[in-house]
């Protein structure tokens, strides 16, 4: 019977280019992650997900890959990585790659030679389209970057399908040879030791193949069956499956950017054999005015009351169907004491809050590198940003649609920007927070002073001694990985909190997500010998102070 280790688990995401530079040359490299591996194994982490370390141009920060089997001299070596996967393994640590299948660079070999000719061996590993009567795109089909989907290559006459940069081409699916290249990847990385996968927006490999035009043309948000959930992904994902996945006995994650819970079940149901667990985009969207042509850069405040439906949402349509993926931060996504708390006056109490929501449910909690340490968002001008999206984004919405001011554009990129998450690590308050003896290749978090590992490990209120607990109890309670979970207070606008039961036993997890008081009646049934774990000392009076989170027993 396959492992699944990964219910029991804790998995911490490393962003390389940006965790700890060993060679001083301003870039986080593997070695890097090597170096911290006892801090890691300290904080009590199962596994590591390492973003993209692949040779690759750096259009999308490594989501561009020129070639999967090579390390890109920027983090190392490929002996550098098989070094990394044998001390992590010694410490019980197990690696998890990132997978990127719907794309490559347009700088691999594979699109290098499609583009030559229409009928060589790579013709069509990518998607062609000859242009309309009128020379036109062969759709209205967005890119996730802005702009038309489509570019036109003068080589080969035709239109190359892209869902995000110009230079990361899609590669098309349909086409056997395709979906053999890249099992035969991940049998490699396999033979190094890689234990599972991650895999970057899965649910978009399979495309309508009649290339219908969408309702709103190159809208940013996918139209699901035709862009996205298409219509041989299951197919496709169960292929692989039974290609790699379950012969080797590889974890995966699929980020599913479209899928609602019901949707999941499908894809993460064991009788079905796809994935173990998908990355659902549903929750991050509850700061997200619905339906404003500006996408994900119409910003709200939070509303707590969707987040916390959406989050039970999933909790309950996959309970007995198959496994939740936990988190609210990666590299896509801005921190949260920053998005969703109050990083000025309660950093240590909105780290600690989302925190313990996120921890308590059912599922396997993904933790980000500085997460656990509360890392804010830098509120930089536009100026200082690097990230393609941002900038592309920028272009069609501000300068050219005129569809949302600079002013609101650059508000909305302080609070959600990938770029907030890709500041340098902030180790101490030594020059470049430690994270190198050269200038990064990306401006730091001016508060790296006074946030850092160093700062807060010996902090009395320290949010990574906090994580530690959170993961001991995930390790050690087994109500957390097999409870009956129910949400109290649904409309609640401050208060999350929900019960976990398991046999005779009943927990309860509460949290204020707010910077006021608030008034919470249920906690009368309680008293400090009840407290499991909790971000202030106890108090006896039915209220919550300003983001107080607290596990409390029946």
């Amino acid at each position: 019977m396959k492992s699944e280790w990964w219910k029991n688990a804790v998995i911490y995401q490393v962003y390389p280019k940006s965790f700890y530079d060993t060679n001083n040359d301003g870039i986080g490299d593997l070695s890097g992650i090597d170096k911290k591996l006892n801090y890691l194994k300290s904080l009590g982490i199962d596994a590591l997900w390492i973003s993209p370390c692949y040779l690759s141009p750096q259009i999308d920060n490594g989501y561009d890959i020129a070639d999967y089997r090579k390390i890109d001299p920027m983090f190392g070596n490929n002996d550098d990585m098989k070094q990394l996967i044998v001390d992590a393994h010694q410490k019980n640590i197990k690696i998890i790659m990132d997978m990127v299948a719907n794309h490559t660079s347009d700088e691999s070999i594979w699109f290098k030679e499609s583009r030559k000719s229409r009928n060589n061996y790579f013709s069509d590993f990518y998607i062609w389209r000859d242009p309309k009567n009128d020379g036109s795109e062969p759709n209205n089909w967005g890119s996730n970057f802005g702009g038309s989907a489509w570019t036109y290559d003068e080589t080969r006459q035709q239109y190359y399908l892209h869902y995000y940069g110009k230079k990361q081409p899609d590669l098309n699916w349909e086409n056997p040879l395709v979906r053999e290249a890249i099992y035969d990847v991940m049998r490699y990385w396999k033979a190094q030791g890689v234990d599972g996968w991650r895999m970057d927006v899965i649910t978009s490999i399979s495309k309508n193949q009649d290339f219908p035009d969408n309702p709103n043309p190159h809208q940013l948000r996918y139209v699901v069956g035709n862009q996205d959930n298409g219509p041989r992904m299951h197919e496709f994902i169960h292929e692989m499956n039974q290609q790699v996945l379950a012969p080797f006995s590889m974890m995966s994650v699929g980020e599913a950017p479209s899928s609602k819970s019901k949707d999941a079940r499908m894809l993460v149901d064991p009788k079905r054999e796809e994935l173990d667990m998908v990355f659902t985009f549903e929750h991050m969207h509850v700061d997200r005015k619905p339906g404003d042509v500006n996408g994900r850069w119409a910003i709200q405040p939070i509303d707590i009351v969707q987040l916390k439906k959406t989050l039970a949402n999933w909790q309950d349509n996959l309970n007995g169907h198959g496994w939740n993926a936990l988190y609210f931060e990666n590299h896509d996504r801005a921190r949260t004491p920053s998005r969703w708390g109050d990083d000025k006056n309660y950093r240590y109490e909105s780290a600690t809050a989302f925190a313990t929501v996120l921890h308590g449910l059912k599922g396997t909690p993904f933790v980000y590198q500085g997460e656990e340490i509360g890392m804010t968002n830098p509120k930089f001008e536009l100026a200082d940003y690097e990230d393609i999206e941002l900038k592309t984004n920028y272009q069609k919405l501000v300068e050219q649609e005129k569809t949302i001011s600079k002013a609101d554009f650059l508000k909305a990129a302080q609070k959600i920007s990938r770029d907030n998450a890709r500041t340098p690590m902030q180790w101490n308050s030594s020059k470049n927070a430690g994270f190198s003896e050269s200038d990064p290749w990306f401006k730091l978090n001016p508060n790296y002073q006074t946030v850092n590992v160093e700062r807060d490990m010996n902090s009395p209120r320290s949010i990574f001694k906090y994580y530690q607990k959170l993961i001991e109890l995930r390790h050690n309670e087994d109500i957390f990985r097999d409870g009956d979970f129910k949400l109290i207070l649904p409309n609640d606008r401050n208060i999350f909190a929900y019960t976990r039961t398991l046999k005779d036993q009943m927990w309860l997890v509460i949290a204020n997500l707010s910077s006021w008081e608030q008034q919470a009646s249920c906690l009368n049934d309680y008293d400090k010998t009840n407290l499991v774990l909790g971000n202030y000392d106890f108090e006896e009076k039915g209220t919550l102070r300003p983001y107080e989170a607290m596990i409390l027993r029946k």
